[in-house]
């Protein structure tokens, strides 16, 4: 390639990574869809539908750049597959740590509620209570639904906003017995909420045990992505060696090559995947009653 090539591929993709910025901007999401974001996942964490729209933001760009690297259209395709693709692969190990992690956090928080339930005190003051030391994942949450019930928010409106912000099926479980206990106000209820948070905590066992037997075979498909793109860059250096998938039929033969090999990728990242169980307290959901 040469350096007026090179020139006029940078001039393009800035143009491109310039429009794409706009388009983003334009796209912001509204006052109506932040409060959901944040109500749903949290401030603290990056809202994942920005994430979304980053990247399909920067695809338009690694297609350029590709194409323009190496005269080749498959190229560009394969380079903006990697940009929507690749940070999902190799963010699903993150994932489902964060998940465990907030399983965990509210076996931690319903543990610490009905220890204030056991001393007599009412139902709302020891969720109150238990929001000053509620553990990292959820304690932003945690004190959400403290400040609802201290500004005289019903409290079963309170622990379903809770749940929605948590939105987990394993939350679900705990907040759907703390709603029958503001419904009910019946003794007992400390000691369910233990016997739930033993649940809890031994699902969260189980997790972290598949999980880890889940982490060997997305290392290998990291070792297989890490060597296939040291050949990639190696047979670019090599151009003698590429030289056929400059034709017609050798971009033909490259597309369904990358093809075949990142439909293998999805495949091997489905295979460490789980589908989490439906919600109890989710919408459209039946009464925990």
């Amino acid at each position: 390639m040469t350096a007026t090539q090179v020139l006029a591929a940078a001039a393009a993709l800035a143009v491109v990574a310039g429009a794409a910025l706009v388009v983003a901007g334009l796209r912001a999401p509204t006052g109506r869809v932040q409060v959901r974001r944040a109500r749903r996942w949290g401030a603290p964490r990056p809202a994942p539908a920005a994430w979304a729209r980053a990247r399909w933001a920067a695809a338009p760009a690694a297609a350029l750049l590709g194409w323009a690297l190496t005269g080749w259209p498959a190229a560009g395709v394969a380079s903006a597959a990697a940009v929507l693709g690749l940070p999902v692969i190799l963010g699903a190990s993150g994932r489902a740590q964060r998940q465990i992690d907030r399983a965990e956090a509210v076996e931690e928080w319903a543990r610490r509620v009905a220890d204030v339930l056991a001393i007599g005190v009412g139902l709302e003051q020891a969720i109150q209570t238990a929001a000053r030391t509620a553990p990292a994942p959820i304690a932003d949450e945690a004190v959400t639904l403290a400040a609802r019930i201290a500004a005289r928010t019903p409290t079963e409106t309170a622990l379903r906003r809770f749940a929605d912000e948590l939105d987990d099926p394993t939350a679900d479980l705990v907040l759907a017995a703390l709603i029958l206990a503001a419904r009910r106000r019946g003794p007992g209820v400390a000691a369910a909420l233990t016997a739930l948070a033993e649940s809890v905590g031994e699902e969260v066992v189980a997790r972290r045990r598949v999980e880890s037997d889940r982490a060997k075979p997305r290392a290998t498909a990291r070792a297989v992505m890490g060597i296939t793109g040291v050949m990639i860059v190696l047979g670019l250096a090599n151009r003698g060696y590429t030289e056929p998938y400059g034709t017609a039929l050798g971009q033909v033969v490259l597309a369904a090559t990358l093809g075949f090999f990142g439909a293998a990728l999805w495949w091997m990242h489905g295979m460490t995947r789980s589908t989490p169980p439906a919600r109890l307290l989710g919408a459209g959901q039946e009464d925990p009653a």
